[in-house]
């Protein structure tokens, strides 16, 4: 997304804005090495242990700025995910294993030990946001390591002297579950036997099912980073089953998009690993054409049977190098195909694809859920396409993330806005009317709110928040797991901000940035049922109230604020 070489600075010269001071004052203060040694030993070589907030990243080498507490409550919905963070830190190195137990009421219901997910973070290096998008060199950045990765399957390990380990407890509350109050403990064994008390508190509302969830999640895929980190063939029945935990996992988050990419590397190949199309294209020796669609059909049928199964963006028409790989059977060989978008010649080399691969898609009964997307592309590119297809067939839709174009923007079934962009609101209404989807994304050009690795992790809960008040669908971001050389380690790439390509890790691993956008999703669902209820029952107190905390949602406000209080503040309205 937005991944233009040519980099529009968004702070110069040295100059603060308000984004720089809202973001200094969502970091830990620098610290030198003596004052942290200072603090270290006011623990006296002792150990701590205790729940922590879990909007807050901890550095790994310094005291945490709270107060270890021994009980947590939570409030949650029936079907919720929710979660908390606690931390083991200590004066001296300690072996540390963490166990928890079922949940229980007094009535004796109980929300099993396994819904309770617990996990040891990972520390991973991160860089500053400072110019946003464009090529970087590691040493015009400041780096810093910060807790991102979630391991659920780690619940034991070292903790070092004078180190910090926060440990991650997400609880998948039943759908069926009793109302009331569920009371547990989590036991942790350091360097000596700690008990905290996890209490949840279950409200008599329900969240629908995932599936079932109206919120527009799209994350895109990246089909062959997983091949590549796990060290199997593209493809291959390995690299499929290896797939399914990924997209498993994703489809649970409420993902609703496939990412298809119809031609060879459809963003100018500015990943780390190749994107290989997964539609073989051959003109052959009479100058007619052959598409091979069985690795499109194994790939999409693949990706729906983990869940994800509303819409398949296909990319793209438009890439970011006008250059279309294709079999030549004449040549011998793999060729290009360069003509200029809108061109006769462009046409002709589309239209015989086109033409097949609507049939193809109908025979498959998938053309009604299947888009020609685009990504940032020139207005006038776009027309040419529209037409086009319209031509093809009337019925092909489109999908666009971008600015926002009034002259298409009626033929853009699915309109995808930059964050510095709004759709009027007369326009919004318009396209729910004509069932028209309208989302919105964020990705290297914006400090906030983001999911960087360096974000403060609440902004990914405040874009649930966000797209609820500005009556939008959904949110897009690049990418799920476009992961970098040495994701695990390091998130920082040779272009864009640390953690831009990738919100989960190799493993699969979730993130405190993946859980939180979790929770930014299920809040616009719970606002989404709320409002209905509210409507229906004609409670116009509490509408006129959950619509005046949502009015708080604008961007510029992050400037005074941070996402975690914004959020904090709104949260019992829907609660």
């Amino acid at each position: 997304m937005r991944y233009l070489l040519t980099t529009v600075l968004l702070c110069t010269f040295g100059i603060l804005t308000a984004q720089d001071i809202s973001l200094a004052l969502q970091k830990e203060p620098p610290l030198t090495l003596a004052e942290k040694n200072a603090r270290w030993q006011t623990l006296k070589g002792g150990t701590r242990v205790g729940f922590l907030n879990s909007n807050k990243r901890y550095p790994q080498d310094r005291v945490p700025e709270a107060t270890a507490q021994n009980a947590e409550t939570l409030v949650a919905w029936k079907g919720e995910r929710v979660h908390t963070q606690l931390g083991v830190w200590s004066g001296k190195e300690v072996q540390v294993a963490v166990t928890v137990g079922a949940l229980k009421s007094k009535s004796g219901a109980a929300i099993p030990a396994d819904q309770v997910q617990i996990g040891l973070m990972g520390y991973v290096m991160t860089d500053e946001f400072r110019n946003g998008c464009g090529h970087r060199k590691p040493e015009d950045f400041d780096s810093s390591l910060v807790a991102d990765a979630i391991h659920f399957e780690k619940r034991s390990g070292t903790v070092k002297q004078n180190q910090v380990q926060p440990v991650w407890v997400s609880v998948d509350v039943p759908a069926g579950a009793q109302p009331g109050n569920y009371e547990g403990f989590i036991t942790v064994k350091a360097d000596k036997e700690y008990r905290l008390k996890l209490m949840v508190w279950v409200l008599d509302k329900t969240l629908p099912a995932t599936s079932d969830w109206a919120f527009r999640l799209d994350l895109w895929q990246h089909p062959a980073a997983v091949a590549r980190v796990h060290n199997v063939p593209l493809w291959s029945d390995a690299h499929f089953d290896l797939m399914r935990k990924y997209y498993t996992m994703l489809a649970k988050a409420g993902q609703k998009y496939i990412t298809a990419s119809i031609v060879n590397e459809p963003w100018g190949h500015q990943t780390y690993d190749d994107y290989p199309s997964l539609i073989k294209w051959t003109k052959k020796k009479d100058g007619s054409w052959s598409f091979d669609y069985s690795l499109f059909d194994k790939y999409v049928t693949f990706v729906m049977s983990t869940g994800i199964d509303q819409r398949i963006n296909c990319y793209s028409m438009v890439p970011w190098k006008v250059a279309f790989q294709y079999y030549d059977e004449n040549l011998g060989r793999d060729t290009v195909f360069t003509g200029k978008i809108g061109s006769e010649e462009y046409n002709a080399f589309w239209t015989p694809m086109l033409r097949d691969f609507t049939s193809h898609l109908k025979a498959r009964g998938w053309f009604g859920k299947t888009t020609i997307a685009m990504d940032e592309r020139p207005m006038d590119a776009m027309k040419a396409v529209i037409k086009l297809l319209k031509g093809i067939d009337k019925d092909w839709k489109v999908a666009l993330a971008g600015d926002y174009h009034a002259e298409i923007e009626k033929d853009i079934d699915d309109y995808c806005l930059a964050s510095a962009h709004q759709f009027p609101a007369a326009v919004l209404a318009a396209r729910a009317q004509r069932g028209q989807l309208s989302t919105w994304y964020t990705c290297c050009t914006e400090k906030y709110p983001n999911g960087f690795t360096f974000s403060p992790p609440a902004e990914h809960v405040w874009v649930g928040w966000y797209t609820a008040a500005k009556n939008m669908q959904g949110y897009l971001r690049w990418a799920y797991n476009s992961w970098v050389a040495d994701p695990v380690n390091d998130s920082r790439f040779r272009t864009w901000p640390a953690g831009d390509t990738y919100q989960v890790y190799p493993g699969p691993a979730t993130s405190i940035r993946f859980e939180k956008m979790i929770e930014g999703v299920q809040d616009f669902e719970k606002i989404r049922v709320l409002k209905q209820q509210y409507k229906k029952s004609g409670n116009t107190t509490k509408l006129q109230q959950l619509e005046a905390a949502l009015t708080a949602f604008e961007i510029k406000n992050l400037e005074r604020q941070s996402a975690a209080d914004m959020v904090l503040k709104v949260k019992p309205l829907i609660n």
